[in-house]
């Protein structure tokens, strides 16, 4: 097997967000189990940068013993994408010719598209990860007999476009993270000749955290719920603020809401004594919230996975997820480790199931944990994308000797 090549639009060992850490342990992991590869990238810092600056220079870099090419990034049109991205944002639809336009104007390298079709034949495959940015449409596109991808697919305007079918579509194969979002691929693209597996997401398994240190250390005595991530409205932690509002009017109890991870939200006034936003936080004071918590709730509508709720369970707490969000519904059914509401009624009754059960809730983390190791642990995932790029270079050899 020759190298591979993960392209992405950034990458750096300290970059926030679901796919650039995805990206980070899976090539770090492979490394060690003898995989050759290597980064290709833009010079841009991370999704929160201007993505016509080039923050670095173009050229060879190592981090953390990964091997990063990074290529001078393409000056797009910031107003022409604004302004189609907006439409897109707001279910306003766009023509093909803008559709064209958007893709055109995302952040992308001519540099890097170039090298990929004139060094095709140095690397076995080239795996891009998420699919909606230039770099893996162009990408894809230089190169499709040689192109995995990683799409992080959700249910969002963007999966409807033409643009993005006809990547999927082109791609020699591609790898999705749990069932759903394998199936929204297929009811909205023609896979047939496409090859594509449900393999999941590697996660670190010797999670361990100590409840006592996390409760002694911020001064939290009461039990509470858990909000791990980003505190925006496109996570939907405001319907979290507004159930959590309610109950606490409707139950006279003592239960709080903790919440760690970036931004704010704006806390109704009645509930500020009960709601404790500890922001970032070090990662070992994270394992000790999940383990202090009496359960995890994520209410994201749209997930193609969930590192926090699979955190929760390797530290043995039961989660709560939106109905509405078929990725992360779909584990708790499969683990037995959590359940899913479609509104606060629903919410409600399981927080209060989960509070008034303690042991039951032990037994539904314990069965999450349980999951989370069989299905999620690096050598497991480590072992199934191997053998997930053999049978794409194997095809792609076929061919060619046809």
């Amino acid at each position: 097997m020759k190298k591979i090549g993960f392209v992405a639009p950034w990458y750096g060992e300290t970059i926030p967000g679901g796919a650039e850490m995805e990206l980070r342990g899976l090539v770090h992991h492979l490394k060690d189990a003898g995989v050759e590869l290597e980064i290709l990238t833009t010079c841009v810092k991370d999704f929160m940068c201007n993505w016509n600056k080039n923050y670095y220079k173009a050229g060879n870099y190592v981090e953390a013993g990964i091997p990063i090419k990074r290529f001078l990034v393409r000056h797009g049109n910031h107003d022409i994408f604004g302004k189609i991205n907006t439409k897109i944002l707001n279910n306003i639809m766009i023509s093909r010719a803008e559709e064209q336009d958007f893709i055109r104007e995302m952040i992308r390298s001519t540099d890097l598209e170039q090298y990929i079709k004139k060094y095709q034949k140095e690397y076995s495959l080239f795996v891009y990860i998420p699919y909606m940015f230039g770099t893996t449409y162009y990408g894809v596109m230089a190169c499709p007999k040689k192109a995995v991808m990683i799409p992080c697919l959700h249910d969002e305007n963007y999966a409807y476009m033409s643009i993005y079918k006809r990547c999927f579509e082109a791609a020699r194969g591609v790898i999705f993270h749990a069932k759903p979002e394998s199936d929204l691929a297929q009811k909205l693209y023609q896979m047939q000749k496409t090859k594509h597996a449900v393999l999941g997401e590697g996660v670190d398994t010797n999670l361990i955290g100590a409840a006592e240190r996390f409760r002694k250390k911020y001064q939290i005595e009461t039990p509470f719920l858990l909000y791990a991530g980003r505190k925006d409205k496109t996570k939907n932690v405001d319907t979290l603020i507004r159930y959590f509002e309610k109950y606490k009017r409707e139950n006279s109890n003592d239960l709080q809401l903790v919440m760690i991870g970036p931004a704010s939200i704006e806390i109704p006034e009645s509930i500020q004594n009960e709601v404790i936003d500890l922001g970032f936080v070090p990662l070992q004071d994270k394992y000790d919230a999940y383990t202090a918590a009496h359960m995890l709730c994520q209410p994201s509508k749209n997930e193609s996975f969930s590192l926090v709720i699979m955190e929760s369970w390797l530290a043995g707490r039961p989660v709560l997820v939106s109905e509405e969000c078929a990725v992360t519904s779909n584990f708790a059914k499969e683990s037995n480790g959590g359940f899913y509401f479609s509104d606060y009624y629903q919410f409600e009754a399981q927080v209060n199931y989960l509070l008034e059960n303690p042991k039951i809730a032990d037994q539904m983390g314990q069965s999450g944990q349980e999951y989370v190791k069989k299905n999620f642990s690096w050598d497991v995932i480590v072992k199934k994308y191997r053998s997930f790029f053999r049978s794409c270079i194997e095809i792609e050899e076929e061919k060619e000797v046809r």
